[in-house]
């Protein structure tokens, strides 16, 4: 995770702020090597700016439509700003702002999100939203992934899978609850085995669910959630619960170091036919994630984010906890793919207003963002293509 050079770990000094580091994350310090001496220069993730110049930044004409949403999803924004505002008023938003990194307090995000809430159901169009931000807010900015502020952006989504009650020859590859006892911190192959079905495994008896494709069940691993359709028509819905203390292994970066794919192109879509076309590569790719992540039943609530509360598409966004304020108000500026009348889908650079209500295992430093873009086939086409980068922007009332 930390790309610092090892020699300095092991020095006096580097003891005494590795673990100031860590906390920091990647992309929050720089280590100078001096002749004899070593200095710190450390920044906050987020950087206080003056309102930015850019004529378009904040005009977020989603919320009352815009040629590729006619409708406009102004009742998300309104329902997703009211699920981080009940987070914000619970003693967990209280715990988590104590010593925060990030520099912001709980009374003043909790003002700007009710405030931005009032603006939102006053204004007449996104200017006039945008005019309204401008004045009344100060903008902090994150510093990004090279501290001049690029932000790495990537989405996921709830699927919608075929499952099975119980396994059969069809439906082989299980779903598990959390343990309550659980023997050590298993890792993946541990749990699932070389072919996926946890045959004989530690688990057996916790399943909640088999699907009929592997990289399926692991993708429900990658996206914390999903709905479960079973052959009776009924539809169950499973959420995150709790994951073995392993740091979670990007499938994709794994692929590009042995060669299989470059970097630059490659997709979830990609991955996916990869594993189609030679379904054995699963048995060496998949357990070199060793972390296991376990589900519960969610009796058809929408998927949860780590906030406790409901994530909402296209509004909701996962960012690093340890350096992000919780339940913020956020913009985003990156490009952002729809469906087409004809099919497909086209990327559009996107100003987007968001709260910040989830994270992620591979969601980590100032410079990465997941946005959430909703449930089911469409949703997971679209967030299977977000690979721009961009910028992060949170929004507090001025004081």
């Amino acid at each position: 995770m930390l790309g610092f050079y090892s020699f300095l770990w092991r020095s006096s000094m580097a003891k005494k702020v590795k673990k100031f580091l860590i906390w920091l994350g990647v992309g929050m310090a720089m280590l100078i090597l001096g002749y004899g001496s070593l200095t710190l220069a450390a920044m906050t993730p987020l950087q206080s700016i003056d309102p930015p110049g850019q004529q378009n930044l904040g005009f977020d004409e989603q919320i009352w439509g815009n040629p590729a949403n006619l409708t406009g999803d102004k009742e998300n924004l309104l329902t997703a700003i009211d699920h981080s505002l009940a987070y914000l008023k619970t003693d967990r938003a209280v715990r988590a702002y104590e010593n925060s990194v990030h520099g912001l307090k709980l009374d003043r995000v909790l003002a700007s999100v009710q405030r931005f809430r009032d603006l939102v159901e006053i204004s007449q169009t996104p200017r006039e939203l945008q005019e309204a931000v401008q004045r009344e807010f100060s903008w902090y900015k994150s510093i990004g992934r090279d501290n001049q502020g690029t932000v790495q952006f990537t989405a996921y989504f709830e699927p919608i899978y075929a499952a099975s009650p119980v396994p059969t020859a069809e439906y082989r590859y299980p779903l598990y609850r959390l343990p309550q006892n659980l023997q050590g911190n298993p890792s993946r192959l541990e749990i699932e085995g070389k072919d996926g079905t946890g045959t004989n495994g530690p688990l057996q008896g916790l399943e909640i669910a088999w699907l009929r494709d592997r990289f399926q069940a692991y993708l429900v691993h990658v996206q914390g959630s999903a709905r479960l359709r079973f052959p009776n028509g009924e539809i169950k819905s499973i959420g995150y619960a709790g994951k073995t203390s392993y740091n979670y292994v990007s499938m994709g970066r794994e692929l590009v170091r042995d060669g299989v794919f470059p970097l630059e192109g490659l997709t979830l879509p990609v991955i996916v036919t990869y594993f189609q076309q030679h379904p054995e590569a699963m048995t060496e790719y998949l357990p070199r994630n060793p972390s296991y992540v376990f589900f519960r039943e969610t009796n058809g609530s929408p998927a949860i984010g780590s906030l406790g509360v409901p994530v909402t598409t296209d509004r909701s966004i996962a960012t690093d906890k340890t350096l992000m304020p919780p339940g913020a108000l956020a913009l985003i500026h990156t490009q952002v793919p729809f469906p087409t009348p004809e099919g497909k889908l086209e990327k559009q650079l996107v100003d987007r207003f968001v709260l910040d209500q989830d994270t992620g295992g591979a969601i980590i430093g100032a410079g990465r963002v997941d946005i959430f873009l909703g449930t089911g086939e469409l949703a997971g086409d679209r967030a299977g293509v977000v690979t721009d980068t961009g910028e992060l922007y949170y929004l507090v009332l001025k004081q």
